[in-house]
């Protein structure tokens, strides 16, 4: 494997392995699957003692919006602490519930299949009755749908079923923003402060993308639809404390004046393309301190591109941060492993490092692209229903590798990458993201392009079980995906798209096959976070 990754975090599985050499639990061995990565105390030599206390109380907000999450997940949180069996509390502690959320399955007893409304909704709730709400709110990302003590359906606003934990953000950030000296920092908390009491998350977005010149982030707000699988409306609360890496991003915001051209660039017809993404883009590369509430849920993301305000994209643009350390740590961990295992020998040395890097920047830049409203001018989100979210991801994944191809045939990266590099790292990953299964979006997203691509003779799969890919097809058929994608997108057929996912986000024999192949060699399906800070 070429260019590895010395990483900045010390890496340990954690084993829960008994005395005596007793058999494990079946819930220590899906625990195992989730490899221990303790994220030591950063390096904060050249942070003021201002930026430093800043810092902790990011952090302490940071962990109340977890506390609110663990409420959108699950509609009895403090339940999980009276589990006796320590690798299934702690596994319920991945998985914010008693689910395994790459199945939906229950592992704890007296569960049923995990709600596809999350806990945003009743679970008996009907669709008759969600129909029968008058409040327009209903609608609102921003809102919970809760039984009255007679038993009807009401709204309430986030900011008014979370009051308490809100009440408690809203201090940390007030705190941070009288002690830091710098003016768009304190700018950006003051607007946070608004928008979680108001529910109207428009100016402290925009205020966030004014914030350039701070070394140290706090992302925390409801930002992902992933987990309402019901009308994919609501918004889970999640948090990410960061620290920016100054070099390098430096080298990445060489990319963020193109984000026009990048449109233009789009392998769809031209009526497709009038989104007009705003002209002030950037994109940071960060290691993560802490992350809480949905980024802490089960799979840990590597990389995020906000905010999804088609408002504020059209008018400032989106800012994409790279977890640089989490990504160094999957893709030494994880992806580099699912190489070895799949990879026809031949060709394994294009599992790279720097391509799983481009390929994930440009993913989450290819999240400010494409169509944000159908042909008929409804925001594609509203359009699809369930179905965005997926067709969303799977639109992401595939035009980051377009996008990275696109640039290195014209050599404009700075890396002596190869298209052979961005597309057997890109099938490698898309295994890899496989295993996550398809109950969520994010699993879904890379079963559905690993089986276009095989349906479009992308690549073979050989005896052995090792894959040899054909360059030229992978190429045509990623160009191919994204162009369908793009247009179910612009098309806001909800119909199409659930077909389109119905057909290509099923589990075949060969995917099955190289689940059991990976699990047999014991490499990890995904992380957890111990902190040392």
């Amino acid at each position: 494997m070429k260019k590895a990754v010395v990483i900045s975090l010390f890496i340990a599985t954690l084993g829960f392995v008994a005395c005596n050499n007793a058999k494990k639990s079946v819930l220590s061995t899906e625990l195992d699957k989730y490899q221990v990565v303790k994220i030591a105390a950063p390096d904060l030599s050249d942070i003021s003692d201002n930026g430093k206390e800043c810092l902790n109380l990011y952090k302490f907000a940071a962990m109340q919006a977890d506390e609110i999450y663990k409420k959108q997940a699950f509609s009895d949180p403090a339940a999980l602490e009276k589990i006796a069996d320590p690798a299934a509390k702690a596994y319920a502690e991945v998985n914010y519930g008693p689910w395994d959320r790459r199945t939906g399955r229950p592992f704890v007893d007296g569960y049923g299949m995990m709600p596809a409304g999350s806990n945003f909704y009743p679970a008996d709730m009907t669709e008759e009755e969600f129909a029968a709400i008058s409040d327009p709110a209903k609608y609102s990302p921003y809102t919970m749908i809760t039984r009255s003590e007679d038993g009807s359906l009401k709204v309430e606003w986030f900011h008014n079923y979370f009051a308490e934990e809100i009440d408690k953000i809203c201090n940390y950030l007030r705190a941070a923003a009288d002690i830091t000296i710098k003016p768009s920092v304190r700018a950006y908390l003051l607007a946070k402060i608004d928008a979680l009491r108001s529910d109207d998350y428009y100016r402290s977005e925009l205020a966030w993308l004014e914030m350039e010149d701070s070394k140290m982030d706090l992302v925390l707000g409801p930002d992902e639809t992933n987990d309402d699988e019901l009308y994919g409306i609501k918004k889970s609360y999640e948090a990410f404390v960061l620290l920016k890496d100054v070099q390098r991003t430096e080298e990445l915001m060489k990319f963020t004046t193109r984000m026009e051209e990048f449109q233009q660039m789009l392998p769809c017809p031209e009526e497709f393309k009038a989104f007009v993404p705003g002209g002030h883009s950037d994109i940071f590369a960060c290691d993560a301190l802490y992350y809480g509430g949905k980024a802490n849920a089960g799979i840990k993301v590597i990389a995020i591109n906000l905010p999804f305000d088609e408002r504020v994209q059209r008018e400032r643009g989106t800012r994409t941060i790279l977890m640089e350390n989490i990504i160094n740590a999957k893709f030494n961990e994880i992806v580099a492993p699912v190489g070895n295992v799949i990879i026809d020998i031949d060709q394994r040395a294009h599992v790279d490092a720097d391509a799983f890097f481009w390929n994930i920047a440009f993913r989450e830049v290819a999240h400010g692209l494409g169509v944000k409203s159908t042909l008929s001018g409804k925001p594609v989100a509203e359009a699809l229903g369930s179905s965005a979210q997926t067709i969303e991801e799977a639109k992401s994944d595939i035009l980051g590798v377009y996008l990275a191809l696109q640039l290195i045939n014209r050599h404009e990266l700075n890396t002596t990458l190869s298209k052979e590099d961005a597309l057997t790292t890109a099938l490698t990953s898309f295994v890899r993201s496989g295993r996550f299964g398809n109950a969520e979006a994010l699993g879904r997203a890379n079963i559905i392009c690993y089986n276009y691509l095989a349906a479009n003779s992308s690549f073979n799969r050989n005896p052995n079980g090792h894959y040899t890919i054909d360059y030229a097809n992978a190429e045509k058929a990623v160009a191919s995906l994204a162009g369908e994608l793009l247009k179910i997108q612009a098309q806001g057929d909800r119909t199409a798209a659930a077909d389109f996912i119905r057909k290509y986000s099923s589990i075949g024999k060969d995917l099955e096959a190289d689940f059991i192949n990976i699990r047999l060699e014991k490499i990890p399906v995904d992380i957890r976070f111990e902190y040392e800070w």
